[in-house]
């Protein structure tokens, strides 16, 4: 149950804004669509600048602002409601609080606070040591504005071969964005990493992704020797000597840039969406399998790409849905070949098996 409170956004922040002076800036642009990032500090800028380096620049006729002040946590006095635990995760990481004019969302591991509504968009707190959190919350404005067009979202990764996309989802942990990096290897370029948005155009399918560089873990970077720059020497001789099965299961991420990886001009964002792979593999010895299904006869395989918008969406109608249903999917994707990949897990198989699924389907 959302927790409200009569306190508007901009009496919260007024007291903020009057000792943080606004006087850094970038933009970012993804296809038609430039953030103007505002913030206090100058060090957070530039950070953002290099994560952001493949996107840097204006001329989006669409435009979005996004205010993000370096401060200590905010202690603001609402009546914040916890978010449950998503599948797969630990950690319990979110409250919010729904105002007249917007939300507030508390991330509760770092004390960064988010409040966002009619389009205004602010981060509050340690903004600088949690850098990853405001791309994330830059990021979510760009799929907002998406699915307000008419997008639905994938929890899914994304490549791209001659400019024409593959959907790569799976359930949780089964390594989408490992199995999209072992593609890269092939020549292919990345669309995204984590959440795809596919949107029916005149000439078909587009799938649009978000300029979020991958989060590998230690087993994926000592399998991918593209990666091999991400990891210094000392976790390598670390890691290395750690069972395969306890490599898999580990915290510890790298970001790995796309273009130190492999190569500059290769993260596209946004082609035509040629065909979806699922993956269902598991942990064990048996061979890994792929066969084209119908997913109107697959229903169980949908769960894997299916995503709920969670706490960084503003409702239009308080009590609409926060998952399009299997219908709204199927609709979408009509007949698009679907891949679904199955058995033991193997990476390089794998992507040799996506590959020939898409250069067959992309016709």
């Amino acid at each position: 149950m959302s927790a409200h409170h009569p306190l508007t956004m901009a009496r919260l922040l007024a007291p903020i804004l009057e000792t943080a002076p606004i006087t850094h800036r970038l933009e970012v642009t993804f296809g038609d669509v430039t953030v103007l990032v505002a913030s206090n500090s100058k060090g957070l800028i530039d950070k953002l600048a290099d994560y952001y380096r493949d996107f840097v620049g204006g001329g989006g006729a669409t435009r979005i602002p996004v205010t993000a002040i370096e401060a200590g946590p905010p202690d603001f006095d609402l009546p914040f409601a916890v978010k449950g635990r998503e599948p797969g995760k630990t950690k319990i990481k979110e409250a919010y609080c729904d105002l007249p004019d917007g939300r507030v969302v508390k991330k509760l591991l770092t004390g960064l606070v988010f409040l966002f509504g009619h389009g205004d968009n602010y981060a509050v707190g340690p903004c600088i040591d949690n850098d990853n959190q405001v791309v994330n919350f830059i990021n979510n404005r760009f799929i907002e504005l998406c699915l307000k067009r008419g997008a639905l979202l994938f929890h899914a990764a994304g490549v791209a071969e001659g400019g024409k996309g593959l959907v790569i989802a799976g359930f949780s942990g089964a390594g989408k964005s490992t199995l999209a990096l072992e593609i890269m290897r092939h020549g292919t370029d990345f669309v995204s990493n984590d959440r795809v948005m596919v949107a029916k155009a005149d000439s078909g399918l587009v799938m649009t992704g978000v300029a979020k560089m991958p989060r590998v873990n230690p087993g994926t970077v000592l399998n991918n020797p593209s990666l091999h720059g991400v990891m210094s020497e000392a976790d390598r001789g670390r890691f290395s000597a750690l069972p395969q099965a306890e490599l898999w299961d580990l915290e510890h991420k790298y970001d790995a840039f796309i273009d130190t990886c492999f190569g500059p001009g290769r993260f596209k964002l946004s082609c035509p969406m040629a065909g979806l792979v699922v993956l269902r593999w598991k942990r064990d010895s048996s061979p890994m399998t792929a066969q084209r299904v119908d997913l109107r006869e697959r229903r169980d395989l949908m769960a894997a790409f299916m995503k709920d918008l969670g706490l960084f969406y503003e409702f239009e109608d308080a009590d609409e849905p926060t998952m399009a249903s299997q219908k709204a999917y199927l609709d979408l994707l009509g007949d698009l070949p679907v891949l679904e990949i199955d058995g033991g897990v193997d990476f390089h198989k794998a992507a040799e098996a996506c590959l020939e699924f898409l250069r067959r389907v992309k016709g």
